[in-house]
């Protein structure tokens, strides 16, 4: 598989999951961004905006298992990893499996759980296993989790912890449609058509997915992988990561896995967008999604996304960008 194909890919999924999200193809270009990064997204906003149905969609588009969890303060970490019982037939312990041992697993609302519940995403979600009784298990490939969270309401919410929010590869939010895609959203809805796991709407009727398999999307991810970045670019993200540390406002920068998880994301966006190399504008483009959420202010009301989105936005303005020129040997 070429980077070419890898942006047909990502134009398939694109196209199928544009049947049900209206008007949201930067969003919706994020997540794909992220899947094939290899990453984990956070999306944060009001409700109703359309978050689970977007990550439901794109489950819906891949032929991959998927699972939806809905967090809740009484969820325990056994309720997602699984548990050891006694298999009364067969005389010994038997390990039932938990959701997490699915390719796409949809945290609704993950902030209504106890923060000794969102541990137990630590690990599946940093290295791809999970750990029960002391036993191992890896994760079957690929594996990807889709977190929603509402940033209004507080009663009942535990706030994700830094070390949580760093494992998220980039945090985006829907945001209110247009008035012309309320309009076209209120047509889709008249038309009373149901969206599941295999069907979608087009111009009111009901449209099979063609599913993309799993096989597609590790090939995808390791072609992504293979996007060369010239060493000054390297240097860039690193100087952006710097500037962040340094910031007077800020009291905890971009850290060393947020500086990988920007070149993942950078090379990834590269990829759909069919080049086989990353420019700096795809390094601009994915900054502020992967950074604005690691980032904590000193001073704590201030730690909102327009205030991130700001700030990074004037440490782009303000760092060198490497001139096309010095960019014509290609390095990986």
């Amino acid at each position: 598989m070429d980077t070419y194909t890898v942006q047909h890919l990502a134009n398939r999924l694109q196209q199928q999951v544009g049947k049900v999200i209206v008007g949201k193809d930067h969003e919706i270009q994020l997540l794909l961004t992220a899947l094939f990064a290899s990453g984990h997204v956070l999306m944060e906003d009001v409700p109703g905006t359309g978050k689970t149905m977007l990550a439901k969609t794109l489950a819906s588009a891949m032929s991959c298992h998927f699972q939806r969890i809905q967090f809740t303060p009484d969820l325990l970490p056994s309720d997602l990893t699984g548990i050891h019982f006694f298999n009364q037939k067969e005389s010994e312990f038997t390990f039932r499996a938990g959701p997490l041992f699915a390719n796409i697993v949809l945290a609704d609302e993950i902030n209504r759980a106890t923060p000794r519940t969102q541990s137990s995403l630590l690990e599946c979600m940093e290295e791809q296993q999970i750990s029960v009784d002391g036993e191992t298990m890896k994760l079957e490939h690929p594996f990807m989790v889709i977190a929603t969270q509402n940033p209004v309401d507080n009663q009942g919410t535990f706030p994700l912890p830094e070390a949580q929010m760093d494992r998220f590869i980039l945090k985006m939010s829907m945001g209110y449609p247009s008035a012309e895609e309320g309009v076209e959203i209120l047509r889709r809805t008249a038309s009373s058509s149901l969206v599941n796991k295999e069907v979608a709407i087009e111009s009111g009727e009901m449209t099979t997915f063609e599913q993309v398999s799993r096989e597609q999307i590790i090939e995808a991810r390791e072609q992504c992988q293979a996007v060369t970045i010239h060493h000054d670019l390297l240097s860039y993200i690193v100087r952006i990561a710097e500037a962040t540390r340094e910031h007077q406002e800020i009291a905890l920068g971009a850290s060393p896995r947020a500086t990988q998880a920007l070149l993942r994301a950078a090379q990834a966006y590269a990829a759909i967008q069919g080049r086989d190399y990353v420019l700096p504008d795809d390094i601009q483009t994915m900054a502020s999604p992967v950074l604005s959420h690691r980032l904590v202010f000193k001073n704590r009301h201030q730690n909102d996304k327009n205030k991130a989105h700001v700030l990074i936005q004037s440490i782009l303005d303000t760092e060198v960008v490497p001139t096309e020129a010095n960019l014509e040997s290609r390095v990986k």
